[in-house]
């Protein structure tokens, strides 16, 4: 199934400044509609499910903006509502699903910590982070989750339990850098926490094109279930200086991820998209290789 790319980019690309600590969320209050645009095109480039603009939104992250928890809560679950209004709109039969984004705890302290983990924090913390966002998001009634970008498998521990209890799909993947999560911990020892009935299918997203084919047999070899793929264009995130540093590896830029994305499909990966600096060209590219 061919997931969509990166949202903050593909906003960026439509004129709107997302440098501000609730990143792409704040469209959630200040241009919904444009959010709405970005899953149209997604869907309309061959994309079979939209993640929703929920990765960075958090009741606490608002509230630091100023926006009271009641609008915090109605944002958060707005963003499920929007993407599914998009769906709705397409009328060709194709089955389109929504995936209610996840990010990690790092996301909200928009200090590059969803690229290190080690928060220094409880697992109660992270627990009463985590648990009320997903039970707002879940309400809205996505089709499934998406518990994404998660640096760490400590942090990976709450929320797989938290999914336990809340009985709703989702899929999991991890932020990566070679055989290891991005806080250093092995990849194998890693794949085995999101081994529950709730995780529909495990992997790896906002990494180098490079580390997804091990990655993804990795995950197979531990979980026995389907793999999800979806990796950056091939550039690093600078926190320090807030930019994008390194070679573009995309589809529609080089002509490679599209070819590499054959080999992923090809040893079980069955969810396949795009993340960070990933549009809806590249998705495109990628929908037509994989067909």
């Amino acid at each position: 199934m061919i997931l969509d790319g990166g949202l903050s980019n593909a906003l960026e690309d439509r004129g709107h400044d997302l440098s501000d600590a609730l990143w792409s969320a704040r469209l959630l209050k200040d241009a919904p509609d444009e959010i709405a645009a970005v899953h149209h095109a997604y869907y309309d480039a061959g994309a079979m499910v939209a993640t929703t603009a929920s990765y960075q939104a958090s009741v606490v992250g608002f509230e630091r903006a100023g926006v009271p928890r009641a609008e915090a809560e109605r944002l958060i679950a707005s963003s499920v509502r929007i993407a599914r209004d998009v769906r709705d709109s397409f009328t060709d039969g194709r089955r389109r699903l929504v995936a209610a984004s996840v990010g990690p705890y790092g996301a909200m302290l928009a200090d590059g910590s969803e690229y290190r983990g080690r928060y220094g924090v409880s697992a109660a913390t992270l627990r009463d982070f985590h648990g009320p966002r997903l039970e707002l998001l879940v309400s809205a009634e996505p089709d499934l989750l998406a518990v994404e970008t998660i640096p760490d498998a400590d942090e990976a521990e709450v929320l797989v339990g938290l999914l336990a209890e809340l009985d709703f799909p989702a899929w999991f993947s991890y932020s990566i850098s070679g055989a290891y999560t991005r806080a250093g911990q092995p990849l194998t020892d890693a794949f085995a926490i999101p081994v529950i009935d709730q995780v529909i299918a495990v992997g790896i997203n906002c990494c180098t094109p490079d580390d997804v084919q091990a990655a993804v047999e990795t995950a197979i070899a531990v979980t026995g279930k389907p793999a999800v793929a979806y990796p950056n264009s091939g550039e690093s995130w600078d926190a320090t200086a807030r930019h994008w540093i390194g070679p573009r590896i995309t589809p529609a830029s080089a002509g490679a991820a599209a070819p590499l994305a054959s080999d992923w499909f090809s040893a079980g990966a069955a969810y396949i998209g795009g993340c960070c600096r990933v549009g809806p060209d590249d998705i495109r590219a990628l929908a037509k290789a994989l067909s």
